[in-house]
């Protein structure tokens, strides 16, 4: 077990460092094993009544308590976490970073000594253990620091590891793309009340479409056109349906959608670098 015995604190307690530690607690680790750190009293009252996890008063506590320390704090503020606990940490940890935007080099700047760091793209599903989360390591970083990361992201979802300068594009699909999948579920919605659907009746049959045809793809291994083509048969409904939504560009839109989320990704990317 990559986990086993280490102490895994999040600097940072809001929403999607709930959603770690929540799937860490419920992946095995022992409460008592995770730390969270942050500048409101209620959050950390919250975190440690619901999870039972230890809460520290301070990030400088957490960074000298813990072997992985998990950056869970707003890009805005990355560099000014940084500049506090920079100097604490060592190489036998693991730092793992969350920021979106923020670059590994970015990072690695502000430790002095040659620690490993991970940097991670999740997304909100990950509240629900159903995220997709991307990571990418830093030159310091050893297969061991890979594998812990990949446990904790594992624990709330799936994960993959992609070269760095991939992870805009990571964030224009799947760091966005909850977005685009609730627009989607929204017309499909509409869509049903507009045939004659009662409202709640048409958005739980969507969500659960959308859900189904998902776990399909991911479950059977298949191609998703494969899939498509077993729905579909000889002038039936289906196959009418894909014709209107060919007609009207779904699929043209929905890269567009990628591609334009992946470059504001790299115009915020290099705000940070400049």
């Amino acid at each position: 077990m990559p986990l086993e015995g280490l102490k895994i604190g999040c600097i940072g307690g809001g929403a999607m460092a709930e959603a770690l530690l929540r799937g860490l607690v419920s992946g095995g680790i022992p409460p008592g094993n995770l730390y969270a750190s942050d500048t409101r009293r209620e959050r950390l009252d919250y975190l440690r009544r619901e999870l039972g996890i230890n809460t520290l008063p301070s990030n400088r506590d957490l960074a000298k308590s813990t072997d992985v320390v998990i950056l869970a704090v707003k890009p805005q503020v990355m560099g000014e976490v940084l500049k506090e606990i920079g100097e604490l940490f060592h190489p036998a940890q693991t730092v793992i970073s969350i920021a979106a935007g923020i670059p590994i080099e970015f990072i690695e700047e502000h430790i002095p000594a040659p620690v490993p760091v991970i940097r991670v793209m999740p997304n909100t599903p990950c509240l629900l253990r159903a995220g997709a989360s991307a990571l990418c390591v830093g030159k310091h970083a050893t297969a061991r620091d890979q594998e812990r990361a990949m446990a904790i992201f594992s624990a709330v979802g799936r994960a993959v590891m992609v070269p760095e300068e991939l992870m805009d594009a990571v964030t224009g699909l799947s760091g966005s793309g909850p977005a685009y999948m609730y627009v989607i579920l929204e017309a499909l919605a509409d869509a049903g009340v507009r045939v004659g659907l009662p409202r709640d009746v048409a958005l739980v049959l969507s969500a659960q479409t959308m859900l189904g045809a998902a776990r399909m793809v991911l479950e059977t291994g298949e191609h998703p056109g494969r899939l498509k083509n077993m729905v579909t048969t000889p002038g039936g409904t289906a196959i009418a349906g894909i014709y209107a939504l060919e007609e009207g560009g779904l699929r043209v839109t929905l890269m567009r959608a990628v591609e334009e989320a992946t470059r504001r990704s790299k115009e915020l990317s290099a705000k940070v670098k400049g």
